[in-house]
């Protein structure tokens, strides 16, 4: 089963650990193109919307969400927001969502102004376990 992880580059160190443990147990996985870039270097965060239209980022990642079965979200506290999905992470999971790919949901969705919609997408929520995911995909972890 190949998955997409999504989620802010704040969160990249922890996509990566994310990776790491579904690759583990047979996963392929696809990960944001500068994940590993942003968990080495956070101070590229300050990333501008030129980058994003430059290096044409969101539509690379909608190619990468179509070649996969399922995108995971991993959505974690930030600003204050607990559970946060930002922007790009929202508009992936649209796309999952048009693309009919089941969407995980690493936590609760967020009470944020587009509660409704996501709640409309029908995510799994793992409630911050990966043992959901691993009994719908069929996946041993022994």
């Amino acid at each position: 089963m190949t998955i997409t992880i999504c989620g802010s580059m704040s969160f990249a160190k922890e996509i990566l650990v994310l990776r790491d443990r579904l690759v583990q147990v047979g996963y392929t996985v696809i990960v944001p193109h500068d994940a590993e870039e942003y968990a080495a270097h956070p101070e590229l965060l300050e990333e501008k919307w030129d980058k994003k239209r430059e290096q044409d980022l969101i539509r690379r990642y909608f190619d990468e969400i179509q070649k996969s079965d399922a995108i995971l979200v991993l959505n974690m506290t930030k600003n204050s927001i607990a559970n946060y999905v930002g922007g790009n992470a929202f508009m992936e999971m649209a796309f999952a969502h048009v693309l009919h790919k089941t969407i995980y949901l690493f936590h609760p969705i967020p009470d944020m102004h587009y509660r409704d919609e996501m709640m409309a997408m029908q995510p799994v929520v793992l409630n911050g376990a990966l043992t959901l995911l691993y009994e719908k995909a069929n996946v041993s972890t022994t």
